[in-house]
């Protein structure tokens, strides 16, 4: 063979070899790059839906504390909020919803507190902060999504 065609086919070879290696760090650097956008996307998704459900658990909660269950339409936003959570929280943060949608409901067909025993259930130093636990579960879950990026 003729030394200058060897010296084409090296040339083009590494000319095909260069840009299949631009080509293939462009693309995993584009692809990495998408999967960080839609991970940060869904972190905020998740920490506004449920800061939502806090806040109306929160409301609800103490609203069961001085008041019956009269009005059904009441847990309606909250209800709505625990199924767009079921839609994309893990099986921990939506079985600790659940519970705190229990616990809620539940203290609204107790009897209702004075604000004597109000002042001596938080003196008392139980558990009085029931969506502790469900914040927990979602700080959690976004800490272990953050560790993904």
């Amino acid at each position: 063979m003729d030394a200058s065609i060897i010296s084409a086919l090296a040339a083009v070879a590494g000319s095909l070899t260069g840009g299949f290696a631009t080509f293939a760090t462009a693309w995993v650097t584009q692809r990495t790059s998408s999967r960080r956008e839609f991970v940060r996307a869904e972190i905020s998704k998740r920490e506004t839906l449920y800061g939502k459900y806090i806040c109306e658990c929160s409301r609800l909660f103490m609203d069961s504390l001085v008041r019956t269950f009269e009005k059904p339409e009441t847990m309606l936003p909250v209800y709505a909020l625990l199924n767009r959570i079921r839609v994309s929280a893990s099986d921990a943060v939506l079985a600790e919803a659940e519970r705190l949608l229990r616990r809620v409901t539940e203290q609204y067909f107790s009897p209702n507190l004075s604000v004597e025993e109000l002042h001596a259930l938080v003196n008392s130093g139980s558990d009085v902060d029931p969506l502790k636990p469900f914040g927990d579960v979602c700080r959690a879950e976004l800490k272990s999504m953050r560790t993904a990026l």
